[in-house]
């Protein structure tokens, strides 16, 4: 790892300290991520075996003991799925490396549909042992070296597709000089088919044949000046002067592309006019897709600002569009986490999911027509996603929360009903968090369940009504409690309403004294785009586990503003990232030290990354009364400096003054208590300069801080130096101790 230098820019002082912390006491916080070790019988691993009713899967059957089974779904039948000594053996007689048969690790295992034969990777080989030829080991092929996809910032390069060619075979499209070309494949006869593609405006190469081969859709592209971000690789391993990076990186209120969806009739050489002008402020123009019987195209519309989406249906004779799905919102569309559509191929309709009652549900409209024929899903929950659409039985698979009432909203179960909205069966009735592996053909599927304080089950069910075939595993987690382990607690307190519940988790050391006081320290992620805090079995936790070993309490809590429950809970995001849930999160961390003495509200903490570590700052500017330190890793600071399509949903376009109000550069000034920033200096994801300008508005106010920069680190907490920085830190802030002497 790059060495790591870190810049203190002001020293803390004012305070006794009363005792010292050792490199010991650290060790012994790090030796609970051995927790993961001790829950045996627990699935580690499961796949379905090609397009057969039969899974493999490993599990831990003793400490230093893993086993793989193979189970038929069908038979019911669960067995050894091959001679773990056998394997071991032949690895490093034809490998020449080591293999415990009792700790084998087969990375990319795969079997054949008869068990004859499995694959695995090994030293960049993929390797095939012919269980029933002695074990025999042959390489297949050198492992392919995995594709390097462009960094997610990256635009599209228009004109970098090939020809497509028509589905009829006769004929293909590609661009030459930014226009339009049709190739007869017989006849080599080239056509060109739009005379106004220029370098500035050109017409895509990403072209769409329609299905009966005589039409050929594709957008007319409006190029955008490209913007960056630039950072510094100060100590880079191949030379000795630094380098300097750049990443294509739209902002808030950078000027977009432009799209047009154009048309052309192949068979008569000409464009069929669109009328495109109702859909040129756009965020995007996306999923272009062909009806069967090509007499129509559709393309989905986002308005910038995300408060319009649409589904717009094009006839290809007249040209004509019709808006066949609206969505509109006084605050956001959340197309980015709950977008959903598919198209039913026999009938023309479209499965749509939408947040137009107030919660997340699936609907059945008319692909011609845009009537809403019924809402399959409806009522107080949400739909999470669809596992699978069956055309024939004219049913949905698909998973949901907040169904049930007397648990976590949040817990996922999985359902089936039918398109018409009727004969709703819930697959998975446990009161617990359930995360289903479906067969290929969707028969049957495996079930793990289980919440933070419960270890999971894992059982075999068919798909059609949810009933238990056989159980698989069933965890033991005796060796994890004898070595003192203190189970998460889920916890549920009123929000800032008085009525809606806030639920969160409360994390414990293992050396737990309810007779003692013990600061509060919150891990905070509070992205509109999802909810966060942990509903399955895990014995630790990282950041969380180990740092309350050193004697604090640890929350984290799913404030309002977050995903997952109903969109009013949601849009207290909008406009109002600085908000982050903390009049929920206040009150509820008060609501459990009323409970729990112990939690010393006093001393509370704060840490993230990230949007957590804007949070985590955020609390101090805002809620100081409150948060006494903050540890703020990658932070995006100020909105307007982050990533555009991040930062609109949530935040708005135009940019406007609720910009700046939420920003901590400009909110600076406002810092009370005790403060360390954490930034990467290749952090490509949130830019360092936002981290940097938080830095500078501190030092100008006055404000005194720490400030960590890793040389060589992207996007991150901290890694291992973080982490003791950020111990360092609250050891010393809210438990007014001395931390090891690191440097002895």
């Amino acid at each position: 790892m790059k060495r790591v230098i870190f810049l203190i820019l002001l020293v803390y002082a004012g305070f006794s300290l009363n005792a010292q912390f050792t490199k010991e006491d650290y060790l012994r916080a790090d030796s609970v991520s051995e927790f993961r070790n001790l829950v045996l019988h627990e699935i580690l691993e499961v796949h379905w075996i090609d397009t057969t009713s039969m899974l493999w899967y490993k599990t831990r059957i003793s400490v230093d003991t893993i086993k793989y089974f193979i189970v038929d779904a069908q038979t019911r039948e669960k067995r050894t799925a091959f001679d773990q000594d056998r394997l071991a053996n032949a690895i490093r007689k034809r490998l020449k490396v080591k293999a415990k048969a009792n700790k084998l690790s087969l990375f990319n295992l795969k079997f054949s549909a008869d068990i004859t034969t499995l694959t695995f990777e090994r030293k960049d080989t993929t390797w095939k042992c012919y269980l029933a030829d002695g074990y025999r080991l042959e390489p297949v092929a050198a492992k392919e070296k995995k594709q390097e996809w462009p960094y997610w910032g990256t635009s599209r390069d228009e004109l970098a597709n090939d020809p497509v060619v028509s589905p009829d075979g006769k004929a293909e499209a590609f661009i030459r000089d930014y226009n339009v070309f049709v190739r007869q494949m017989d006849t080599g006869e080239v056509h060109q088919l739009s005379y106004d593609g220029c370098a500035g405006d050109l017409y895509s190469s990403y072209l769409l044949w329609s299905p009966d081969s005589r039409y050929l859709v594709t957008n007319k592209v409006r190029i955008h000046e490209k913007r960056y971000m630039q950072f510094i690789e100060s100590s880079p391993d191949d030379q000795l002067l630094p380098k300097l990076h750049k990443r294509e990186y739209l902002r808030p209120g950078d000027a977009l592309p432009l799209y047009r969806p154009t048309l052309f009739d192949v068979a008569k050489g000409k464009k069929i006019k669109i009328d495109t002008r109702p859909f040129e402020n756009q965020f995007s123009i996306s999923n272009i897709k062909w009806a069967a019987d090509s007499r129509a195209f559709t393309f989905e519309y986002n308005q910038r600002g995300h408060q319009v989406y649409q589904v717009v249906r094009v006839d290809v004779q007249t040209g004509e569009t019709k808006i066949i799905i609206h969505e509109q919102s006084d605050t956001f569309i959340d197309y980015s986490g709950k977008r959903y559509r598919y198209d039913l191929v026999e009938t023309g309709e479209i499965i749509w999911a939408s947040e137009r009652d107030g919660w997340n549900h699936l609907y059945l409209i008319n692909g011609k027509t845009g009537e809403i024929i019924n809402q399959v899903t409806k009522g107080q929950w949400v739909v999470r996603g669809v596992e699978n659409v069956d055309e024939k039985e004219r049913t949905i698979l698909f998973r949901a929360s907040g169904r049930n009432r007397n648990e976590d909203p949040y817990f996922e179960h999985y359902y089936r009903i039918g398109f018409d909205g009727k004969n709703l069966k819930e697959l998975t009735p446990e009161k617990r968090q359930h995360r289903a592996l479906f067969s290929h053909d969707y028969a049957y599927f495996v079930d793990i369940y289980s919440t933070p304080d419960i270890p999971p089950v894992s059982v075999l069910r068919r798909s059609k009504d949810g009933r238990t075939l056989m159980v698989l595993e069933e965890a033991d987690i005796s060796l994890l409690e004898a070595k003192g382990w203190i189970a998460p607690e889920p916890f549920v307190a009123k929000g800032r309403d008085g009525k809606t519940d806030i639920w969160g988790n409360i994390y414990r050391p293992t050396s737990f004294d309810p007779n003692k006081s013990y600061p509060v320290i919150e891990y905070i992620y509070a992205g509109p785009q999802g909810s966060f805090v942990q509903k399955s079995f895990s014995p630790y936790m990282a950041s969380f586990s180990s740092l309350a070993e050193l004697g604090f309490i640890v929350v984290q809590i799913d404030g309002m503003g977050t995903s997952n429950r109903s969109k009013a809970f949601h849009d207290v995001c909008y406009k109002n990232l600085k908000d982050a849930g903390f009049p929920d999160r206040i009150r509820w961390i008060k609501t459990a030290a009323e409970k729990y003495p112990y939690m010393d509200t006093t001393r509370v903490g704060i840490f993230g990354g990230s949007a957590g570590g804007q949070n985590a700052l955020a609390a101090l500017l805002f809620y100081p009364g409150f948060y006494k330190a903050a540890v703020a890793s990658c932070g995006c600071h100020d909105n307007r400096l982050d990533k555009m399509w991040w930062n609109e949903q949530w935040m708005g376009y135009p940019v406007g003054p609720h910009y700046a109000e939420s920003s901590n550069v400009e909110n600076a000034h406002l810092l009370q208590g005790d403060l360390m920033l954490i930034v990467g200096e290749l952090d490509d994801n949130v830019d360092p300069a936002s981290t940097m300008q938080v830095a500078d508005a501190l030092i100008k106010a006055g404000k005194e801080f720490e400030l960590v920069v890793l040389p060589g680190v992207k996007h991150t907490l901290g890694g291992k130096f973080g982490e003791r920085k950020r111990r360092d830190f609250f050891v010393r802030t809210l438990l007014n101790q001395q931390t090891p002497k690191w440097n002895e």
